[in-house]
């Protein structure tokens, strides 16, 4: 009797979960940003000494906050919570150096990444298939188990890094991520996968605009490796679960051309010896504010306006 209630008014209890969370999510970010530990400023970003004492690692709050009100508010299964517990370890990890007196080494965070992404990766293929749809061409692949696999630790590994790198900016990676989530939500209720995930990606959302609510411009706490690690391997699952994980690379393009191209620069330069970009700073949200001049407003609206258009286009290719 008690589950069929509850499963009648589950619409209710989601909406109640989805202010709740948002609520929780500002009240904690207020009382408990002076537990936080505070940022050092960045030597080598554009006008990173500006963050210089904000409190730094706020990915923790809200990432927490996320985790409980899922487990109170959605229906929850095994897989799921094998996601939570991953997305827990990358916040963990992230605010660990956060709060490190010295950062941790990129071998080791890098290390770090890869093992979460093979359990994830594993952790998928026991729960679904390893089939793949190019959703605009309408086309479906049977992938080899370990191909989609390797596939698929590639996808969230660079998910991560990507989305890591793209944090320089007041409110630019919680905005681009809202974005690229609700591409996400909107592509599940196309294809009409509407499942325990989908709602997950509502929550996500919601605590991101708490956080966002102390991070826009200018900002009083910043989220940290806590926050933009756990968003990266969200966004990660929320690729894999449309089916379409190939969607990622429009759904997130401007996090992978700006954090990206940094990645493929710096891993150039070490392995192969070869130096592309010469004039060109990344990430790039430091490339258009040093060399273009935009603010720091301009730089996460005009980011946020390509990833929006792209994200459109991609939507309504699948609509028509």
């Amino acid at each position: 009797m008690i589950h069929l209630l509850m499963k009648e008014n589950q619409p209710v209890i989601a909406a109640m979960g989805l202010l709740i969370a948002f609520a929780c999510t500002c009240y904690f970010m207020s009382v408990c940003s002076g537990l936080l530990p505070r940022d050092a400023g960045r030597e080598f970003a554009h006008d990173g000494k500006l963050s210089a004492g904000k409190p730094r690692g706020a990915g923790i709050i809200f990432i927490l906050v996320f985790a409980i009100a899922t487990f109170i508010f959605a229906p929850v299964n095994l897989e799921i919570v094998i996601y939570l517990i991953l997305i827990a370890a990358e916040m963990l990890t992230g605010y660990l150096d956060d709060a490190a007196k010295h950062p941790w080494g990129e071998l080791k965070k890098g290390l770090l990444d890869l093992a979460i992404a093979v359990i994830l990766a594993v952790t998928y293929l026991n729960f679904n298939t390893s089939t793949i749809e190019i959703a605009t061409l309408g086309i479906r692949i049977d992938l080899p188990p370990l191909v989609f696999g390797l596939l698929t630790v590639i996808l969230v590994w660079g998910a991560i890094n990507v989305t890591n790198c793209s944090d320089g900016v007041d409110g630019l990676s919680g905005t681009l991520a809202i974005v690229t989530l609700s591409t996400f939500y909107v592509i599940d209720n196309i294809k009409g996968n509407q499942d325990e995930f989908t709602f997950l990606i509502l929550m996500f959302s919601i605590c991101i605009l708490g956080y966002l609510w102390y991070n826009a411009t200018p900002s009083r706490l910043l989220m940290g490796d806590a926050g933009s690690r756990a968003m990266g391997i969200f966004i990660s699952i929320a690729a894999l679960k449309s089916g379409s994980p190939v969607l990622y690379i429009p759904a997130a393009v401007v996090f992978i051309l700006d954090g990206g191209l940094g990645l493929l620069k710096v891993a150039l330069i070490r392995f192969c010896h070869i130096h592309i970009l010469k004039n060109v700073r990344t990430p790039l949200h430091d490339h258009v504010r040093k060399t273009m001049g935009w603010s720091n407003t301009q730089t996460v609206c005009r980011f946020a306006i390509i990833q929006i258009v792209v994200s459109v286009s991609v939507i309504c290719m699948l609509l028509l």
